[in-house]
């Protein structure tokens, strides 16, 4: 594991630094209205609400926001692999594919539970020069617990100057 995850989690679960981090970071995700539902070493939860700024014309949440939040909730087990690493590790969403299963109103939770895969291969990318590739989920569900959508992410790790 990265020895600088617990520094990182510490950011992103004490609720005012993470609205920082994501004012900072990502501004969109800011506004959107994006936070986290849990987050440790093996999986990340972000929550998102229906409201007037991020529905579409039918009332429910504009899928761009669906997708922004189950990028985070994967996003985030990577960040928190690369944080601060030596050498630096750079991470990219490669491939994206969705499918939506029900409307999206109410809040929505998108869960990741690929944090140990994102530790894996991390860690595959600092022992090669070809880098490394990894699939991840998404899944989110609405208050009554049924699937509202499916993401799946192809991510790219390569170390830099290795």
């Amino acid at each position: 594991m990265n020895p600088h995850f617990p520094t990182f989690k510490r950011i992103i679960t004490n609720p005012v630094l993470f609205k920082f981090f994501v004012f900072q970071k990502l501004s969109s995700a800011f506004w959107a209205g994006l936070s986290m539902a849990h987050f440790d070493e093996q999986s990340c939860g972000v929550r998102v609400k229906l409201s007037w700024f991020n529905q579409n014309p039918f009332r429910s949440m504009y899928f761009a926001v669906e997708a922004m939040a189950a990028e985070m909730s994967c996003g985030m087990l990577a960040f928190g692999q690369v944080y601060k690493r030596q050498p630096a590790v750079s991470m990219l969403v490669e491939k994206l594919e969705a499918k939506f299963v029900k409307k999206a109103t109410g809040a929505i939770i998108f869960t990741c539970a690929d944090g140990l895969a994102f530790q894996q291969a991390v860690n595959d990318a600092l022992e090669n020069k070809e880098g490394s590739k990894l699939l991840s989920t998404s899944i989110g569900k609405n208050q009554a617990g049924e699937i509202v959508a499916e993401f799946q992410f192809t991510w790219t790790f390569k170390a830099k100057n290795l």
